[in-house]
């Protein structure tokens, strides 16, 4: 073989070779994942570790924050211990461990949920402390409503009504902090006609686990204690409240004493136009819902946050959005709760005769 035919078959196999090479770069892209390209985006996964859903209230932030992630594109997770604090740290463990990029927290005991801040910062998840406060921790943001606002209203409210007698204050959980907050807020209206002499608390407990049953036993004490001479009750929600009447009803002083509630529950709600309690207040869920998961998102996205409050847990100042209630009584309910769709007409006032029931 000459030396010239040799030459040209070793060019020939360099440039099949090189073809070969061009070939499997270029079916290597073609299998590469649209990923990554950074064309898509991951996937924003939120974990919500719930107290409980044992309570109406609950159960609709539970559907709405599911209706909202859906919208947005996000997936949302969500467990509840019903009340069992180990149970709930574990719950949130697991998300962690699932890697989550954000961890939303309505805690049942504010003090031990602290652990969950801690695990989820070990693993860098930010937490977002939803309606309820986590004491003494490291929380990143607390989105909720103004609940000091919430014991203020239920306070101006019921002291117009009664300005001078015997008051039974029945609060929520020891282990809430939105409970102590409730109070305080409430105890900041009285306290002035208390120095004065106007009103005389004759009964102050707190309710176990927020349990209707718990504040009905309460009633019924502070109403054999004071032989049935109670005027005004302060009940800290609708649940409470609930459990309040039930125990009036037995001393046929439904309607006469007035009773105060939270929540907008649709029990508490109908009750109202009943005329069996005085007042509720009003904490738009749907609010309270839509601007936690979006402040979530821009925490996933490490996006800035703005805030419009600090609330001091024990720890730090955490950053707050907090939301503003509002007062629903027999007056309102048709602006409030009805207009906005919170409740059916025909559910609050389905006790009420028709000739007697406001115009739609």
């Amino acid at each position: 073989m000459s030396k010239f035919l040799k030459k040209t078959l070793a060019i020939m196999c360099v440039f099949v070779l090189a073809i070969g090479a061009f070939v499997g770069c270029a079916k290597k892209e073609e299998s590469k994942p649209a990923e990554a390209d950074g064309d898509e985006k991951k996937e924003i996964v939120v974990g919500f570790s719930m107290d409980t859903l044992k309570e109406e209230r609950w159960q609709k932030d539970r559907d709405i924050l599911t209706a909202r992630a859906k919208e947005l594109g996000v997936k949302i997770l969500i467990q509840a211990a019903n009340g069992d604090d180990n149970k709930q740290i574990a719950q949130a463990e697991n998300m962690i461990s699932q890697g989550v990029d954000v961890l939303m927290v309505a805690p049942h005991n504010a003090e031990v949920a602290a652990a969950i801040v801690e695990n989820a910062h070990a693993e860098g998840i930010p937490v977002l402390s939803y309606d309820r406060l986590i004491k003494n921790a490291d929380v990143d943001l607390y989105v909720s409503f103004d609940n000091e606002k919430v014991g203020n209203l239920q306070g101006e409210y019921i002291t117009k009504l009664v300005p001078k007698g015997n008051y039974v204050y029945i609060g929520g959980s020891p282990t809430d902090n939105n409970a102590t907050l409730f109070k305080k807020g409430a105890m900041d209206i009285l306290k002035p006609l208390v120095d004065s002499g106007d009103i005389n608390i004759v009964y102050d407990q707190m309710s176990k686990d927020w349990q209707p049953s718990e504040a009905q036993k309460h009633m019924e004490n502070a109403l054999t204690a004071n032989k049935n001479k109670v005027d005004a009750v302060i009940c800290a929600n609708d649940g409470t409240g609930g459990g309040a009447i039930s125990a009036l009803a037995e001393q046929q002083l439904v309607g006469k004493v007035p009773v105060t509630g939270q929540d907008a529950e649709l029990a508490a709600c109908q009750r109202i136009v009943e005329g069996q309690q005085s007042m509720t207040v009003y904490k738009p869920i749907p609010k309270l819902a839509s601007t936690a998961l979006d402040l979530a998102i821009k925490m996933a996205n490490e996006e800035k946050i703005e805030t419009n409050s600090t609330v001091e847990n024990g720890k730090i100042d955490v950053p707050s959005y907090l939301l503003e209630p509002v007062v629903v009584d027999q007056e309102n309910m048709m602006d409030t709760i009805i207009a906005d769709g919170y409740h059916p007409f025909d559910e609050v006032y389905k006790n009420v005769p028709e000739s007697e029931r406001p115009k739609k």
